[in-house]
């Protein structure tokens, strides 16, 4: 078994088509949408967890490139700068993974790097910048 977070880039030809629907039905994948966008030029963009079979796994992302889709790992994370982070929860809200919570307890911000989809809201909210991303 095989699981992998994973970036498809979809040309304007492709936005229509039921690609991640073939992924399920004909390689016998799951899949966890993280992030989805189509950009004003109309190219699709989808952050998924792929996972199944390393066969399928395989065949599934050999399919992708063949049907003119550009696959890429993951490659950047988001790390939190623990000296910089005053635990001001502007974060919080905007984070759509839940991967950055307020502990009820201490009130401080607790970054759950496991539940983050490297969607970068928390970069741009963060006041002080103690959100980062790692190449």
């Amino acid at each position: 078994m095989v699981s992998k977070k994973i970036v498809l880039h979809f040309p304007h030809k492709l936005v229509d088509q039921p690609i991640v629907y073939k992924l399920v039905k004909d390689y016998d994948l799951n899949f966890n949408i993280l992030k989805a966008s189509v950009t004003p030029e109309e190219e699709g963009l989808l952050v998924l967890e792929l996972s199944g079979e390393k066969k399928n796994y395989e065949q599934g992302v050999k399919y992708l490139k063949e049907a003119g889709v550009k696959v890429q790992p993951l490659s950047q994370d988001i790390i939190r700068n623990e000296e910089r982070c005053t635990h001001c929860g502007v974060c919080v809200p905007i984070c759509p993974s839940a991967a950055l919570v307020v502990d009820p307890v201490t009130r401080k911000v607790n970054f759950y790097n496991d539940k983050c989809i490297a969607c970068e809201l928390c970069i741009k909210a963060c006041p002080v910048r103690a959100m980062e991303v790692h190449f």
